[in-house]
């Protein structure tokens, strides 16, 4: 960026936007801090914390985007099944959209 000096004689008030560093956070630093302890997103990622996702890690190609890893992708699955949501926009707009990040 380049600032380039007023010319001679002109006397304008300039505002700059204030910064408050003092301000405290207005949301958690961290995601977890958003769900309860004994939330079912939490329980779902234990559960699939625990099963073999190899054989769903080795089947990527590895074309296209980066993809999301296929443990999380496997605990939205679990997640929505077992809320009742099916699609995807369903568990995003849902009151549980917090446990849709948690994943």
């Amino acid at each position: 960026m380049r600032i380039t000096p007023k010319p001679s004689g002109t006397s304008m008030a300039v505002e700059f936007i204030p910064i408050d560093r003092d301000t405290p956070l207005l949301l958690p630093p961290r995601i977890q801090a958003y769900l309860p302890e004994r939330h079912l997103a939490r329980f779902v990622v234990e559960i699939v914390e625990q099963l073999d996702v190899s054989a769903l890690v080795d089947a990527y190609r590895g074309t296209g985007s980066q993809p999301y890893p296929p443990a999380m992708l496997v605990t939205l699955l679990f997640y929505g099944y077992a809320t009742g949501l099916y699609s995807c926009s369903d568990l995003q707009t849902s009151d549980s959209s917090m446990a849709w990040y948690f994943s």
